[in-house]
């Protein structure tokens, strides 16, 4: 399906690893212009050059830590500067907080930095642009907003935040033709997975392949009806549909991608 993306503009917050470069790269084989807003500028360097080769009309990486005050709005405006407007933005970051309810303040405070806070600048700073002839949202929240586990809590939390404001976004900015929705993924094997699998398979002197599927259903008690993690692809498919007029009436709706788990 084409989803009538070419030339378009968009910002990746998160877009030089996992979900975020699997968005970006989607966008770009597409053909839409792509701003890679990444803390770090190698990576998001070697991105930018993923996704000309990936057939992107253009790509650009912008540094910045969204989560400090200011660093949104200089990525998002640098972005928008380059590309002469701007048609969507994707928020994939905010990933700390995976770790019991007792951590200390301060960690709590770095965790709402990272996790809701660099959304909500990110997406403040995308709105002035956005709402000039109507734009998209899209930001990432998590499938454990609906099974908290005291193991991630703040995270969970936090996320749980991230729902709330894209659906917000949605009903206040409708009028001006923007669109917000908010994806849930599951467990999605990404760089942090995968390590997980090739190091409990070499501890436990077995195969790799087949080995997470187990410890996520015998241990970790996932019931997954598809029975695997997902890859990072399929859910940044569902992002670029999200950002893409053939998604033209969904707004505010909170989108689990999480192969069918429990809850």
């Amino acid at each position: 399906m084409d989803l009538l993306l070419e030339g378009r503009a968009f910002v990746v917050v998160g877009g030089s690893a996992g979900i975020g470069l699997a968005a970006a790269r989607q966008l770009a084989e597409e053909g839409a212009r792509v701003a890679i807003v990444a803390r770090g500028r190698e990576r998001a360097e070697a991105a930018v050059a993923e996704l000309e080769h990936a057939g992107a009309a253009q790509a650009v990486a912008v540094t910045a830590d969204v989560g400090r005050e200011g660093e949104a709005e200089r990525a998002v405006a640098a972005a928008a500067e380059g590309f002469g407007g701007l048609d969507g933005i994707a928020v994939t970051t905010g990933l700390l907080g995976h770790e019991p309810i007792e951590v200390a303040d301060a960690r709590w405070e770095e965790v709402f930095r990272d996790v809701l806070l660099g959304t909500v600048r990110s997406v403040q700073s995308a709105l002035p642009f956005l709402r000039r002839g109507g734009g998209t949202v899209v930001t990432t929240a998590a499938y454990s907003i609906r099974a908290p586990e005291i193991a991630r809590l703040p995270y969970a939390s936090l996320k749980s935040g991230v729902a709330t404001f894209t659906k917000g976004i949605a009903k206040a900015y409708g009028a001006d033709g923007v669109r917000a929705n908010c994806v849930c993924p599951g467990a999605i094997e990404t760089a942090a997975l995968q390590g997980l699998r090739a190091r409990i398979a070499a501890e436990r002197g077995v195969p790799p392949e087949g080995v997470l599927e187990r410890v996520m259903a015998e241990e970790w008690h996932l019931d997954v009806a598809l029975g695997r993690p997902g890859r990072p692809s399929e859910v940044g498919e569902l992002i670029a549909f999200l950002l893409s007029p053939r998604a033209g009436y969904l707004t505010g709706a909170l989108v689990n991608i999480d192969g069918g788990t429990d809850f």
